[in-house]
């Protein structure tokens, strides 16, 4: 199970890295600044997790492959990007997937420190949407979580699905690959169909 859990979040880290650093080039940043934006998107979410916890060291200083994956693939995506036009869907599918990753690894790991399925359910969110709001703030953007595209809400499913398949006591492999899909096809869907949340209106307000 660890094994699995500590791959899928190394993929992660990479996938998150390069959603950032495409964010970045859309803001023409420097090379630098597409490091650190795809860096801090990476790692961003699986960092605030630990705090919360309580986990010290935060994962990224106990073992700095993270880090260096996150900078690699940042600074790997700045090179291709340079020569090569990557289409305008790569940033929004590589968000949904590190949504999808992160949002199983941070439930695995809320619900390892605490044993409660509660609170694997609200670390697999901040895991998975963190990393993305902090990406968009910096790059100028409202941050997704913040508008009415359904993203927020596919982690929620996706980490609520995982803890009843844990607490079914399912097969590790089953209940990791049934969550990430279920993640990623929600978003994939909203993304697809523009699917979005009922809109709090006022009544009597305009359209």
């Amino acid at each position: 199970m660890y094994s699995i859990i500590h791959l899928l979040d190394l993929f992660g880290t990479a996938v998150f890295a390069v959603s950032g650093a495409l964010a970045a080039g859309r803001k023409r940043m420097d090379i630098f600044g597409v490091v650190v934006l795809g860096a801090v998107t990476a790692l961003g979410g699986g960092t605030l997790r630990d705090v919360i916890l309580g986990a010290r060291p935060v994962f990224w200083i106990s073992d700095p492959t993270y880090l260096a994956v996150a900078a690699l693939a940042a600074a790997g995506t700045f090179a291709v990007a340079r020569g090569w036009r990557l289409p305008e869907t790569v940033l929004p599918y590589a968000d949904a997937a590190g949504l999808a990753i992160f949002t199983v690894v941070g439930f695995q790991k809320g619900f390892q420190e605490t044993g409660m399925y509660g609170i694997g359910i609200i670390m697999g969110m901040t895991t998975g949407v963190a990393g993305g709001m902090i990406r968009d703030v910096l790059s100028g953007e409202i941050p997704l979580i913040l508008r009415k595209e359904i993203y927020a809400s596919a982690s929620l499913c996706g980490a609520a699905l995982l803890a009843l398949l844990t607490y079914l006591g399912l097969p590790d492999f089953f209940m990791i690959l049934v969550a990430l899909l279920a993640t990623l096809g929600i978003r994939l869907a909203a993304l697809h169909w523009k699917l979005s949340l009922p809109l709090f209106r006022l009544k009597g307000d305009k359209p």
